[in-house]
């Protein structure tokens, strides 16, 4: 498997771009999915001067393997909130960013859900709303 080394100088870059983009949709609240999403989360909340970062969790994936369901859970309150944007490290297959705003959808009719990724595929169910580069190689992740 090709692996692409994904450094924090080069996150750094990233974040101030995705930001500037999320920035004209202005959103309510940030909500990282929890782990990938964690550290871009955090970071994009600082560049957008919020503290509405709400995390909730998502398994998937164990290490490189694709886990056969998506397991959600720790799913915060967005009743006070209309426009988030569900942050995320990648969008490979989309399963995870579909089966999220399915569920937050129906849970929470009034919402207007956007995306925001880092990599995504352009095979991907979701393309993101907010996105920067196209991963072609399994991406390893400075945090990692």
């Amino acid at each position: 498997m090709d692996k692409t080394y994904y450094n924090f100088d080069e996150f750094l870059d990233d974040v101030d771009i995705l930001a500037k983009q999320i920035k004209q949709y202005n959103p309510d609240a940030l909500i990282s999915i929890i782990r990938g999403g964690m550290t871009l989360g955090h970071f994009l909340a600082e560049k957008l001067n919020t503290r509405n970062l709400l995390t909730i969790n998502t398994i998937h994936y164990n290490n490189t393997k694709k886990l056969k369901d998506i397991n959600i859970f720790n799913i915060p309150d967005l009743s006070p909130y209309k426009k988030i944007v569900l942050v995320d490290d990648i969008s490979d297959s989309g399963d995870t960013l579909e089966a999220l705003i399915q569920l937050l959808s129906q849970k929470y009719p009034h919402l207007t859900i956007k995306t925001a990724t880092i990599f995504y595929k352009p095979t991907s169910k979701v393309i993101p709303d907010f996105k920067i580069k196209i991963a072609k190689n399994w991406i390893v992740f400075f945090w990692e």
